[in-house]
């Protein structure tokens, strides 16, 4: 007896939907996380990840993490993505900053609103529900391996490394699609 065509639209829009769950589950695998080279003796920064995509819903949930040592203990330290263009013009991007414990070492965690603002170029707003949403109206920072330094603020000592940013992968545009559907992220 032949299936009906009802009955088929129901078995594939099944199979599509275990497909995406399965990818959702899979893309939140980590990399391989970054360590201090112990063969330096000076300051060193990392970050994990160590690359990020611009998808607004991935990067949301992606937390940003840097890591410095070797810097002056009680001292403080600045974050800042290197000579990003902006309008025409290269500029410093300030990202993160965090205190220097009695060790020299330090932890920076890139904020929910400098994620929005700084690297999606986006908006804060509110939906229908009253829950804070991502507003997009302008493309996210371009793709490409940026220069990230860590400046002490009360003395001349400085670490950097490197963050490679990538445009959304097919996955993140479907996780984005859904978050507009879902009334998590908007579209101007």
């Amino acid at each position: 007896m032949a299936k009906s065509p009802i009955h088929l639209k129901r078995r594939i829009l099944f199979t599509l939907w275990s497909i995406a769950a399965v990818l959702l589950v899979f893309s939140g695998c980590a990399a391989s996380k970054k360590s201090f080279n112990p063969g330096v003796s000076g300051a060193q920064l990392i970050v994990n990840p160590g690359v990020i995509r611009t998808g607004a819903a991935k990067l949301m949930d992606t937390p940003i993490v840097f890591k410095g040592k070797g810097f002056p203990p009680d001292d403080s330290v600045f974050i800042t993505i290197v000579d990003v263009e902006r309008n025409g013009r290269k500029a410093n991007v300030p990202i993160a900053e965090s205190d220097v414990n009695q060790n020299g070492e330090f932890t920076a965690t890139v904020e929910r609103m400098v994620k929005v603002t700084e690297l999606l170029m986006a908006d804060l707003g509110m939906n229908d529900d009253m829950e804070t949403i991502v507003v997009v109206s302008r493309s996210p920072i371009e793709e490409g391996v940026y220069t990230i330094r860590a400046e002490s603020m009360e003395h001349d000592r400085t670490a950097e490394c490197r963050l490679e940013i990538r445009d959304p992968s097919l996955l993140d545009r479907f996780k984005d699609w859904l978050g507009v559907r879902f009334g998590k992220i908007q579209k101007e």
